[in-house]
This record gives structure tokens, sequence and C-alpha cells, in this order.
């Protein structure tokens, strides 16, 4: 798993960089295009959640160390943390420090955090992962093969956006608006999610504000 332990502090003017699940090949490469021209990429159908229960996405598992006695939650806590910290018993957390993107605050504490799915589970399901095996769906709702699948933020912030997509909620910090954007196009890409008019109308808002951002994505196998 990448360790990027600076990633919040890396702001909007770098590349987003999305992983892949396993070893990279020819028919599945990594691709960077501008913000815009990612948007572009986004089919863009109508949503629907029927049929929508968040347990249909298994999470959080064993994580990508099964050996490790740490869950997907902990694990994406160990990586993100600026300062690492202390792993007791059973993958307790103690100690640590995390910078939370989103609202641009430091946080000491993992118990004030939250992992973020970058797009929602519910909006995952509205834009077609309601038609997927429940392997994939845990393998999505777990996905550590990209930074910015999921990520970790106060709390507050992440039950602010619940699974709102950009044309209802952005970061209230308006500085992290062209990196939020960029993962979230970046998400859809890589799982081969779909947007509707409205969210891709709001995404070429932001990345008409953005001109510089990229989006470097790999599709999820």
């Amino acid at each position: 798993m990448l360790t990027t332990v600076l990633r919040g502090l890396a702001a909007a003017s770098v590349a987003v960089l999305v992983l892949p699940l396993t070893a990279s090949s020819p028919a599945s490469a990594a691709e960077t295009l501008p913000l815009a021209e990612a948007v572009d990429r986004l089919p863009v159908e109508a949503e629907s959640r029927d049929g929508y229960d968040r347990d249909a996405f298994r999470h959080w598992n064993t994580g990508d160390d099964p050996s490790g006695g740490c869950n997907t939650r902990a694990e994406v806590l160990l990586d993100e943390a600026v300062e690492p910290p202390t792993v007791g018993p059973r993958c307790r957390l103690s100690g640590g420090r995390w910078w939370s993107y989103y609202d641009q605050v430091w946080v000491t504490s993992a118990s004030g955090l939250d992992i973020d799915h970058m797009v929602p589970l519910a909006e995952s399901w509205d834009s077609g992962a309601s038609a997927w095996t429940a392997q994939r769906r845990e393998a999505y709702a777990n996905d550590q093969g990209a930074d910015a699948s999921l990520v970790a933020v106060t709390a507050r912030s992440n039950r602010s956006k619940a699974d709102q997509d950009p044309a209802e909620w952005l970061p209230s910090a308006t500085e992290a608006h062209c990196r939020y954007t960029a993962e979230w196009v970046g998400t859809k890409l890589r799982w081969s999610l779909a947007a509707d008019e409205t969210e891709v109308a709001a995404l070429h808002e932001t990345a008409a504000d953005c001109p510089n951002q990229t989006v470097t994505y790999e599709p999820a196998t």
C-alpha cells in the first residue's frame, strides 16, 4: 500500500494519483488528462437509488494485510498519519496526527476521524454499482489501491457531506475544491461509474476554475 503521509498537504497543484488494485498491464495503463477533459470522459446517465442497502457493500474488511490485525479503516488511518500513532492490541490506535484536507484542520485523535468514501456508497450504487457483484462492491468499499478512494477527514466534514455529489456539496475549504473535484472524477473513472447531468454541470463549473488541475487514473480490475 502506497504510503503518502503528506497527502493532505500536497494541495491541488499536483496531479491526483490513482493507483491500481493489482499490478498494471497494458490493457489498464494509467492515463493523465486535464480535469475538464476527465469530466468529459464520464458517462452521463440518470441515477437511481432503487434497492440500495448500505450492507450490500461489505466494509471494513481485513484490509490489505489480513495478518496485521488491522481492518481497512485502521490501515487508512495508519497510511495517512502525518505523525504515526502507536498501535496497541487489536489494532487500537493512540496518539498520532492527521491533516483533514476537506476543512484544513489538524486532528490528533483517530476517534475524531471518519474514513470517507470519495464517491459515497449510495452515490456509487446510483451510478452503476447496483449491477456489480457483491465481491466487486466489497473491493470498492475497501479500495486502498488508489489514494483518492478512501480519505481520512474530520467526522464533522464527512457527515456534512453524507451521500451528496459535488452539485450538492464541496469541502468547506475553498482551496480544497480543485483537488476534491479531481479525486471525485478520478474515482468515478477508475470504477467506470456514471454521472447525472446536474453533477456533470457542477464538475465542469469547478473545473473551469482549476485550469492546471490534472487527473491520473487507472481502471480498477
